[in-house]
């Protein structure tokens, strides 16, 4: 006659079951997790456009917290006419969908530029073209272009946060250009585009909100920070892949439950120009 469990021993097969089904979950995650990561550093660019005298660099820190893994990116590409198209943009969302549609964002943007490189007309066809596909998942976006030959700087806005400029002589700020909602809401919506010059010396600075907004520190905090840095890098005359540096590590401060990224624009000056 077989020996009857005792409660103790349910109790414990039971909470063998319940160890086994939480490993497996975890196992789940964690594979989720490096899939979406995996995904990100996939889809964002290897190389940066080599442009005499004005200086890109990058830095991006994926959410290192639970199933955080949004869809943070950055680019940068030359376009036909020889200028130099910038974008950064926040898709909404922490999860594998969201890190996919981040790839199908820039490659709109770049497949659209080829048409277009007018800040304003690009994202307005970038947003048409992202409802026409059907998804519930919408981007925030800040995409400029740069005239390598004269300094001067076309900007666009859907919903992403504003930049950071800095210029030599110690003044710095935030960017209060107008822009537009979010990519992938509203049809035919119209993007205002704002025109300023990355002077000798001087600094623009794009991120996403992982590097200024989290749990101990709200955005207007985390943009003044980068407002202060970018100055102390202008005025002490230091490259733009040292103020990358030092806004991912600021980044550190606000709990890092977001992805982060940044894009630095630094301008050495032009040729036989004081």
């Amino acid at each position: 006659m077989p020996r009857k469990l005792s409660t103790d021993d349910e109790l414990l097969a039971r909470l063998r079951t319940l160890t086994a089904q939480a490993r497996e979950r975890a196992e789940y995650q964690r594979s989720q997790v490096e899939l979406a990561i995996a995904l990100q550093r996939g889809m964002l660019p290897r190389d940066l456009p080599d442009t005499p005298r004005f200086h890109l660099a990058v830095r991006y820190a994926p959410a290192t917290y639970g199933l955080n893994v949004g869809g943070d990116w950055y680019d940068a590409f030359t376009l036909p006419d020889g200028r130099i198209g910038l974008s950064i943009g926040d898709v909404q969302g922490h999860n594998i969908e969201a890190a996919a549609f981040m790839g199908q964002v820039r490659a709109g943007l770049r497949a659209l530029a080829s048409v277009t490189g007018e800040p304003g007309e690009l994202l307005s066809r970038t947003n048409d073209l992202l409802i026409t596909l059907g998804n519930d998942l919408f981007a925030t976006c800040t995409f400029m272009r740069l005239d390598p030959e004269t300094g001067v700087l076309e900007s666009a806005r859907a919903g992403h946060i504003p930049f950071v400029w800095a210029t030599a002589d110690g003044k710095s700020g935030i960017g209060e250009d107008e822009g537009g909602p979010p990519l992938g809401i509203e049809p035919g919506t119209e993007y205002p585009v704002s025109r300023f010059r990355l002077t000798t010396g001087g600094m623009f600075v794009l991120l996403t909100d992982g590097v200024v907004e989290g749990p101990s520190m709200n955005i207007e905090e985390g943009l003044d920070q980068v407002a202060r840095l970018a100055g102390i890098a202008a005025v002490a005359g230091l490259e733009a892949h040292s103020l990358a540096a030092a806004v991912i590590k600021g980044a550190e401060q606000v709990g890092h439950e977001d992805d982060a990224a940044v894009l630095v624009m630094g301008h050495d000056g032009l040729d036989g120009t004081p």
